[in-house]
């Protein structure tokens, strides 16, 4: 069975850094994608970065590109979101997420995380 376990969410002021972890375990990961999604409230989830497991691709969403960057550990089945220049529209719960295609893509998401808060302070 699949697990996902997030970390790492907590309060943070604007224009700090906090870094999330999401341990994976429970299959294989090789040729799946790792990645993030987050909700703020009264908002749908949306996409925010992923990475391949196989070979380290990386994407992400335009509106965290250059602020926020996505990593893995293979030897940890670890992925991590390195978040810096927080601000208020960054604020929501973080969920990890995995599947065997983009996960950009609708419907991508095989297995979901229970998701961790971010909150930003200004």
């Amino acid at each position: 069975q699949v697990q996902l376990v997030e970390s790492g969410g907590g309060l943070v002021q604007a224009g700090g850094s906090l870094r999330l972890s999401c341990a994976a375990s429970g299959r294989t990961f090789v040729g799946y994608h790792m990645g993030w999604f987050r909700q703020a409230p009264g908002k749908e989830r949306e996409f925010v970065a992923a990475i391949r497991w196989s070979g380290g691709r990386t994407y992400y969403a335009d509106s965290v590109k250059g602020r926020f960057t996505i990593s893995k550990d293979s030897a940890k089945n670890t992925v991590y979101l390195q978040m810096d220049t927080l601000d208020a529209e960054d604020a929501a719960v973080y969920y990890c997420a995995t599947g065997p295609i983009d996960l950009d893509l609708i419907g991508a998401v095989a297995y979901w995380g229970q998701g961790t808060q971010v909150t930003v302070s200004s």
